[in-house]
């Protein structure tokens, strides 16, 4: 696909893209590609750290929150049975905090991109928000193997394969069910590594739309960006070691991968995970969803302290680096005031000098 500048859209005046998705899958790289082709990230950006060195590309305050509206529920974000778990009674309130947030995050920009993986399983109620600020929505999912998302859940969080495995599927049949009824593009996270512009090509062709600011110049930001080394951790291993896990998540990365293709897979294969995942909340979500709840309570709340030291930090940094900039021009400026005024005293001197010879 060339690079071109994108033809003026017919769609509404503002559209939100939203990246939907597991966590470690390749969320936030898409993110920062539709970043750099036009889309405009939030206000606080939840700064990199050396789980994703290039940035998470989220608004750390609404991580935040969904973390709190998971845990308000009796779940969390890795708690498999989270995006079957019942909205609370003051469910109102909640949807009212996340319109104020969202709102404080992006303003009236055009094109807000909405990317944290909770809300794959918090859908119905950001899907109300932005129905309710006037935005038509355009989802874009990426597809991972999920062993290399479990190998970095392993590496991060200590997470067993198959406690990431049926995270994956959790996350998946969410972001996927969700977004059944929206202009949607499923894209292959190491595909897009490889050669991204097939993928966006694709991906333009299921949204049914060209990105908003595909330029030669972002597409040649877009290439330094993406590199091999955002693959960190390769898909190689054998789902149906893992049992029943392994083999529902197969069921879906097959029919991920095939909607990635532009194709139009047989969705049994989700339905039966999606039946499988519920049979297991039946069996142990009273065992595995509170325990997750009452432990996420303490990490949202280091999450939130440690977003608001970083954001500050980062601030800061670049307050001093301001200061050091408009420092140096004021020297700069300095010393050509001192050269201007070197020059009229020289120039009064010669004046004077003729003057005098006359």
């Amino acid at each position: 696909m060339p690079d071109k500048p994108s033809p003026a859209a017919s769609a509404p005046a503002r559209t939100a893209y939203l990246v939907l998705g597991m966590h470690r899958s390749g969320t936030s790289a898409l993110a920062n590609l539709l970043a750099l082709a036009g889309a405009s990230l939030p206000r606080e950006v939840m700064p990199a750290d050396a789980h994703n060195a290039r940035g998470y590309f989220e608004p750390w305050r609404i991580a935040v929150f969904n973390d709190r509206r998971l845990a308000a529920a009796g779940t969390s974000w890795d708690d498999p049975f989270a995006g079957l778990a019942s909205s609370p009674a003051d469910e109102a309130d909640w949807l009212d905090e996340a319109r104020r947030l969202f709102r404080s995050e992006f303003g009236r920009k055009r094109r807000p991109l909405l990317k944290d993986p909770r809300v794959s399983v918090l859908a119905g109620l950001w899907r109300q928000v932005l129905a309710a600020e006037g935005l038509a929505v355009r989802v874009l999912i990426p597809v991972r193997h999920p062993l290399a998302v479990a190998g970095s859940l392993a590496s991060r969080d200590r997470f067993p394969p198959r406690k990431s495995v049926m995270l994956w599927c959790a996350y998946m049949l969410a972001a996927e069910g969700a977004s059944r009824d929206l202009p949607r593009a499923f894209v292959d996270y190491d595909a897009l590594l490889d050669d991204w512009r097939p993928q966006v090509a694709g991906a333009e062709a299921q949204l049914g739309e060209p990105l908003p600011n595909l330029t030669p110049a972002a597409g040649r930001r877009i290439d330094a960006f993406l590199s091999a080394e955002l693959r960190r951790n390769e898909s190689g291993g054998d789902l149906a070691a893992l049992g029943e896990a392994g083999e529902m998540a197969a069921g879906v990365l097959n029919w991920l991968r095939a909607a990635a293709r532009g194709e139009t897979p047989d969705p049994a294969a989700l339905t039966r995970a999606a039946g499988w995942l519920a049979g297991q909340k039946a069996l142990y979500g009273d065992l595995v969803s509170p325990v997750s709840a009452d432990r996420a309570v303490a990490r949202t709340a280091l999450a939130d302290a440690e977003g608001r030291a970083a954001w500050l930090e980062q601030n800061q940094m670049e307050l001093e680096r301001t200061l050091n900039e408009t420092q140096a021009i004021v020297e700069r400026l300095g010393t050509r005031l001192e050269e201007s005024r070197a020059a009229i005293r020289e120039a009064a001197g010669r004046l004077d000098g003729m003057l005098a010879g006359d």
